[in-house]
C-alpha cells in the first residue's frame, strides 16, 4: 500500500508578533538575567558562592526569573575557559540546547541563545532557532556574537577574521538565516562567505517577522551592524554620559539609516545588601579574591582582538574581575533602585544582570528592589 504524500499544514507560523514579545514590552526598565550558564557567571573570583553550573540549579534560577517577571535570560557562548585559578567560564552549557531546555521549563520570560556565528552554519542555526522558537511558543531570541577569542575560534579549525570582516561575515550570516526564516520554496544563496543551492527550511518561526536579536557591538562596525539588524544593542560603557551619547547615536543611526527602532541595554553585576557597609564589603571581597591571572588572559585577548573594549581595558581591570567589564551596581536596595533610575535617565531601556550567588541574591532582589523600581515608575 502506498501512502499519499502531503504537505504539513503550517498554521500558526508567524502567529506571534515580535512587538508582543517580552523584550519589546513597555516596561521603562526591562530586566534580564545574564551569564548564569557559565561557571563564575560574571565574577572572576574565589569569593564564596553556592552558584554552580548544574541543570537543576539552572532551572531553579530561570524559573525564579520567570516568576519575578524578568523579560529575558541571556547566556554566554563559551567553548573553553580563560585559565587562571578559576578557569573562568570553563564549565559552560551550550546555549542552543540550554535555551531549548529552559524554554520548556519556563512560561513567560524570553529565552535567548548566544551564538558565535563562525561556529554554526546558517542552515543549522536557522533550524535550531526555529525549533526553540516553537518550544517556547514564540518567546525566543538570539544574541549574535562575531567571535572574538582566537583560541576558541582555533578550536573549530578556522582563522580569526579581522575585526570589521567579522561583522561583514555576521551580516551575511544573518541575511542567510533571515531568508531561511522567511522564504517559501527553494532558493539559492550566493554570498561572499556562504553559497548554497536549492535551500529550504520548514517550519518557519512562530515569532514574526523573525525572533528577536541582540548584539553587543560598540565599535564603528559593531554599531553599524546593530543599527541595521538587531532589536537590542547591549553596551558596557564607563559612565552615564557615555551611555547617553551612545544610546542617542545608535538610535539615530537605526532610524535615519535604516528606518528602524532599536533599544539599548547594558549589563551589570549587582551586589545588593541590607546595609551599604555589607554591600561594599562583599563587593570588595570579590575583587580581593579575584582571579587576576584569568582576568589578564581575558583582557589580553580583548585588547588585542576587540575594538569594542580596547579603550576600557586598562582603566577598568577590576570590572573584569567583578562584572565581566560591565558596570557594578552596589549598595542597599534603595541605592540600587536609584542607580537603575540613573541608567534609565542615561538612555538605557533595560539591564541584564548577574550576581555572585544567583539564586539567593535574585530572590533578595525580588523582595527588596523590585517594589522600589515600581515606586519609581521604572516597572509596572
Amino acid at each position: 500500500m502506498t501512502l499519499p504524500m502531503h504537505r504539513q499544514d503550517t498554521f500558526g507560523v508567524g502567529s506571534v508578533d515580535i512587538a508582543s514579545t517580552p523584550i519589546m514590552n513597555d516596561q521603562k526598565m526591562k530586566l534580564g538575567l545574564f551569564a548564569f550558564n557559565c561557571s563564575g557567571g560574571m565574577v572572576m573570583s574565589n569569593a564564596p558562592t553556592t552558584f554552580r553550573v548544574t541543570w537543576e540549579q539552572q532551572k531553579r534560577i530561570a524559573q525564579l526569573a520567570d516568576r519575578i517577571g524578568f523579560e529575558a535570560i541571556v547566556p554566554v557562548a563559551r567553548w573553553r575557559g580563560f585559565g587562571g585559578d578559576t578557569n573562568f567560564n570553563g564549565v559552560c552549557y551550550e546555549t542552543f540546547t540550554w535555551a531549548a531546555g529552559l524554554a520548556e521549563a519556563t512560561e513567560n520570560v524570553q529565552v535567548f541563545t548566544t551564538s558565535h556565528v563562525p561556529t554554526v552554519h546558517p542552515i543549522a542555526g536557522a533550524k535550531m532557532a526555529t525549533t526553540i522558537d516553537h518550544i517556547s511558543g514564540g518567546r525566543y531570541g538570539i544574541n549574535v556574537v562575531m567571535g572574538w577569542f582566537p583560541p576558541e575560534m582555533e578550536m573549530f579549525g578556522g582563522k580569526q577574521l579581522d575585526h570589521d570582516d567579522r561583522y561583514a561575515y555576521g551580516g551575511e550570516w544573518l541575511d542567510f538565516v533571515q531568508e531561511l526564516w522567511s522564504k517559501d520554496g527553494e532558493f539559492d544563496f550566493d554570498g561572499k562567505f556562504f553559497q548554497a543551492k536549492g535551500v529550504e527550511s520548514y517550519p518557519k518561526p512562530l515569532c514574526g517577522p523573525r525572533p528577536a536579536l541582540i548584539n553587543a557591538g560598540t565599535s564603528p562596525a559593531g554599531l553599524e551592524f546593530s543599527a541595521k539588524y538587531v532589536d537590542v544593542n547591549l553596551t558596557a560603557l564607563d559612565s552615564l554620559e557615555s551611555m547617553k551619547e551612545h544610546s542617542d547615536k545608535i538610535k539615530a543611526r537605526a532610524r535615519d539609516g535604516y528606518g528602524r527602532k532599536i533599544q539599548v541595554m547594558t549589563y551589570a553585576l549587582v551586589v545588593c545588601r541590607d546595609t551599604e557597609e555589607q554591600a561594599k564589603a562583599d563587593h570588595q571581597r570579590i575583587i580581593d579574591e579575584g582571579d587576576w591571572d584569568g582576568a589578564r588572559n581575558v583582557m589580553s585577548a580583548l585588547g588585542m582582538q576587540s575594538q569594542s573594549f580596547a579603550s576600557q581595558i586598562e582603566k577598568f581591570q577590576e570590572r573584569f574581575i567583578a562584572g565581566w567589564g560591565g558596570i557594578n551596581i552596589v549598595g542597599t536596595p534603595e541605592q540600587v533602585a536609584e542607580q537603575f533610575q540613573e541608567l534609565s535617565e542615561a538612555g538605557m531601556d533595560g539591564t541584564i544582570m548577574g550576581f555572585l550567588d544567583y539564586e539567593p541574591e535574585l530572590q533578595h532582589f525580588n523582595e527588596t528592589v523590585m517594589p522600589l523600581l515600581r515606586e519609581r515608575g521604572l516597572r509596572h
